[in-house]
């Protein structure tokens, strides 16, 4: 795992697999965590169709989770829904190249180069989500702010920020639940945080979680016959994370998929705070 001057979500240090075919559709399994039990294929493409917003975590360097996140568009796609996959791995301001790749305007070698800008895992491990979107001309849209500013928010706090480093974020404190600032204090624990405060960390935290759920409800709310797909690494997609920032900018209807992890996301430990469904493997 490539280091990373400033990250938020502490990242589990798992084994990585060399990438395979993406499942068929067919093979789409969730656990339904209200009901404790396993939907079908069919059943799992119905429970989501009447979402606005999937936001389906990963670990970021876990390509089992991306080939699970696969699924799950695919899935959607096949049954005939208009899809789009909202992505923390990019940047606001590189939107016009996602939209250059999807589109074929844009070689593999240089949209590559413009995903190792805005990201800092290995390209292999999500090749497999950027070529089917190209295949499908399914949109991809880019959620995350610069890692400038989340960086500056970490060892300066919001407060720091100009006018137009914010842009349309207001207001950003660590007033969270109990239960995700313990999320989040010990996720500062991980990290050699060095000079950087826990207040302020959490505020970045927060930054990330906010401008993603700002501009996915943006998304949904300007493309209404489209479900937006969100990836996004499990500690922001869990429901004390952007949901809850969703949650505030609105009623839009969204559910909470995690991919099972035995030990951390499975079917023993998980609840409704958390998630609405594990995606499970085959």
């Amino acid at each position: 795992m490539k280091k990373r001057a400033f990250k938020i979500a502490a990242a589990a240090i798992l084994m990585m697999v060399v990438w395979q075919p993406a499942f068929p559709a067919e093979a789409l399994r969730l656990y339904d965590v209200s009901r404790s039990t396993t939907l079908s294929a069919g059943a799992a493409v119905e429970a989501l169709r009447s979402k606005r917003i999937v936001l389906v975590g990963e670990f970021h360097n876990n390509a089992d989770h991306h080939r699970a996140q696969l699924k799950v568009i695919e899935a959607l796609h096949a049954a005939g829904h208009k899809v789009a996959v909202g992505l923390e791995m990019f940047r606001s301001d590189s939107q016009a190249a996602l939209d250059q790749w999807v589109s074929g305007q844009m070689d593999e070698g240089r949209f590559e180069s413009i995903y190792l800008d805005n990201w800092n895992y290995d390209w292999p491990l999500y090749r497999p989500i950027f070529t089917s979107a190209k295949s499908l001309n399914i949109p991809l849209v880019g959620l995350n702010v610069s890692r400038k500013i989340t960086s500056q928010v970490a060892y300066h706090g919001f407060e720091s920020l100009s006018e137009a480093q914010r842009g349309d974020l207001e207001g950003i404190t660590c007033d969270v639940t109990p239960a995700y600032r313990d999320f989040i204090q010990r996720a500062y624990g991980a990290h050699g945080h060095g000079n950087m405060q826990f207040e302020r960390f959490c505020e970045a935290q927060l930054v990330w979680d906010t401008a993603m759920a700002k501009r996915a409800v943006d998304y949904v709310r300007k493309y209404t016959d489209t479900i937006l797909v969100i990836l996004a690494g499990s500690g922001h997609a869990r429901k004390l994370g952007i949901p809850t920032q969703i949650e505030k900018l609105g009623s839009e209807p969204y559910a909470v998929v995690l991919p099972e992890t035995p030990g951390i996301f499975d079917t023993f430990l998980m609840t409704e705070t958390e998630a609405d469904y594990l995606l499970l493997e085959e």
